[in-house]
C-alpha cells in the first residue's frame, strides 16, 4: 500500500502538470514568447523554476553533503549572479524586446556578429541540456530496475519532456512551472525539516562537520579540498558574467509584460533561489550524519526523499523534482528552438510546426549528449559556460556603451574564447582551471573590448 500511495501521489501531480500545460497553441507569439504578456506571478515562478533545475540541485547537494553547511556558499553564487542580472542587463532586455539574445548583436554589431554569438550560445546550451538529461536519470536511478539500461531509460525520460513541451511551447512551460513552483515552496522546506529530525538523534551536525565545516571562515575555507572559497569565488564572476547572456532567461524576459515586471520578478527570483537551494544543501548537510556512508553523494537528493518522507510525500517529492527538471529542460530547448529560426533560419522555421520539428532534433542532440559525454555534472555545467562568458564585453557594451564597435565585439570574443579554451586545457580541471579563466580571463576579456573600441573608434559627437 505505501508504494501505491506514492504512486498514487507522483502520478497525481505530474498529471496536473501535464494538464495545466497542455494548451495547445498554433500562434507563433505565444509558443515562442507567451504573447509578451506575463505578469509578475507567472514571470517569477518560471524563472524560479528554470534555475530550480535538477543538474544544479544534485550538485549542490553533493556539495552539501561532503562540505556541510559552509556549501550555502554555492547558492550564494546564484544571488549575486541574479543580482547582477536585476542591475545591469534586466530592464534592458524588457526594452530590446526580440525573439532571440543573439539578436543584439546582429542589431548592434552586425549579422557575422549576432550569428556567431548564436553559435555560442548554442553550442554552450547543448552543453547544459545534457547535463540535464543526465541528472534526471541519475535522480530516478535508484527507482528503476538494474536490468534496464541507463541510456534506455535516459531516453524515456527525454521523451516525455519532449512531449510534454511540444503542444504549446513557452506558454505550456509557464503554466507548468506556475504549479511546480508551489509544490517545491511547500517541499523542500519538509525536506528540511524531516533532515533535522533524522540527525538529531545522532548528534546533530557536530557529530560528523568541524567547526570549520559548519561555520563560515574565509581562511580556513580558502584551499578547503571539499569546498573552496577560491572556486566559489570564480564561480561567482563567471555566473554575474554569464548568466547576462542566458538566452533562456532572455526569451522569458521578452515574455514580461513590462520592463517593471521583468525587474522585479528577477529580483524576488534572485532571494527564492537562493532559499529553495540552501534548503537542498542544508538537508544534505544533515543526509550526511543521518547516513554517512552514500556511496555517491550526487545522489543525496533521492536518498533524502526516499529515506526521510512518509508514504505519499514521497511520491509528491520525486514528481516536484520531476517537474523542475521537465519545465527547465523544456524551456532551454524552447530558448534554443527560437534562436535557430531567428538566427539561422528563414521564416518558415518560425512556424509552430517548424518550431516542434527543431525541438525533437534537440531532444535527440541533448540524450546523446548525457550518454556520451557527461560524467561529473558539475565540472560539465562550468565547462559550458566558456562560450556564454566570451560574450560578456559585447552584450554589456551593447547595452551601456554606445562608443562600442564591430571590430571591439569580434576581439574580445575570441579573446574570450581562446582564454576559456587554452585554460582548460593547460591548467585542466584538476589544477583548478576556472581560477585563471575568471579572474584573470573576463578582466582580458572586458579590457580587450575596452582597448579595441578606443583605438578604432571617433569619439561620439557631444549633444548640442
Amino acid at each position: 500500500m505505501p508504494a501505491a500511495l506514492d504512486v498514487i501521489a507522483f502520478l497525481g501531480l505530474v498529471g496536473t502538470l501535464a494538464l495545466v500545460g497542455w494548451r495547445r497553441t498554433t500562434s507563433s507569439s505565444s509558443f515562442t514568447v507567451a504573447s509578451r504578456d506575463l505578469g509578475l506571478l507567472p514571470l517569477v515562478a518560471t524563472l524560479v523554476m528554470t534555475e530550480f533545475n535538477t543538474s544544479t540541485l544534485m550538485a549542490f547537494a553533493a556539495a552539501g553533503y561532503s562540505a556541510g553547511p559552509v556549501a550555502l556558499m554555492l547558492p550564494a553564487v546564484l544571488l549575486v549572479g541574479l543580482t547582477f542580472y536585476t542591475l545591469t542587463v534586466a530592464r534592458a532586455w524588457k526594452k530590446f524586446d526580440r525573439l532571440s539574445v543573439a539578436e543584439l548583436f546582429a542589431v548592434r554589431y552586425s549579422p557575422a556578429v549576432g550569428r556567431t554569438a548564436s553559435a555560442l550560445l548554442l553550442l554552450a546550451m547543448t552543453g547544459f541540456t545534457a547535463t540535464y538529461v543526465k541528472s534526471l536519470a541519475l535522480l530516478f536511478s535508484p527507482l528503476v530496475p538494474a536490468a534496464v539500461p541507463m541510456p534506455l531509460f535516459a531516453l524515456v525520460l527525454t521523451l516525455v519532456v519532449l512531449g510534454a513541451v511540444l503542444p504549446g511551447g513557452l506558454l505550456s512551460v509557464v503554466r507548468a512551472d506556475v504549479v511546480g513552483f508551489t509544490a517545491t515552496m511547500v517541499l523542500l522546506p519538509l525536506l528540511l525539516w524531516f533532515g533535522v529530525n533524522a540527525a538529531a538523534v545522532k548528534g546533530g551536525l557536530a557529530s560528523v562537520f568541524t567547526e570549520a565545516q559548519r561555520t563560515f571562515d574565509p581562511v580556513v575555507q580558502w584551499n578547503d579540498p571539499a569546498l573552496s572559497l577560491r572556486f566559489v569565488l570564480t564561480l561567482m564572476v563567471l555566473t554575474c558574467f554569464t548568466y547576462i547572456a542566458a538566452p533562456w532567461y532572455g526569451q522569458k524576459i521578452f515574455a514580461a509584460r513590462s520592463p517593471r515586471v521583468a525587474v522585479r520578478a528577477v529580483a524576488i527570483s534572485a532571494a527564492l533561489v537562493f532559499v529553495l537551494y540552501g534548503a537542498v544543501v542544508l538537508a544534505a548537510a544533515y543526509l550526511r550524519v543521518d547516513d554517512p556512508s552514500l556511496a555517491d553523494a550526487q545522489l543525496a537528493v533521492p536518498t533524502m526523499i526516499i529515506g526521510w518522507l512518509p508514504t505519499g510525500l514521497r511520491g509528491l517529492g520525486l514528481a516536484v523534482l520531476f517537474g523542475a527538471a521537465l519545465t527547465t529542460l523544456a524551456g532551454v530547448w524552447s530558448a534554443m528552438a527560437t534562436m535557430l529560426a531567428t538566427d539561422f533560419g528563414t521564416k518558415s522555421w518560425g512556424t509552430v510546426r517548424a518550431q516542434r520539428r527543431l525541438l525533437a532534433l534537440l531532444a535527440a542532440s541533448s540524450w546523446l549528449g548525457a550518454i556520451l559525454l557527461v560524467e561529473r555534472i558539475l565540472d560539465r555545467l562550468i565547462l559550458a559556460n566558456i562560450p556564454i562568458a566570451a560574450l560578456s564585453f559585447a552584450l554589456l557594451a551593447g547595452f551601456h556603451w554606445p562608443r562600442a564597435n564591430t571590430a571591439a565585439a569580434w576581439a574580445s570574443m575570441a579573446v574570450g574564447v581562446v582564454w576559456g579554451i587554452a585554460c582548460y586545457v593547460v591548467v585542466g580541471e584538476a589544477g583548478g582551471y576556472t581560477w585563471p579563466w575568471a579572474m584573470y580571463g573576463i578582466p582580458l576579456i572586458l579590457l580587450t573590448g575596452a582597448c579595441v573600441t578606443l583605438l578604432t573608434s571617433r569619439p561620439l559627437a557631444p549633444r548640442t
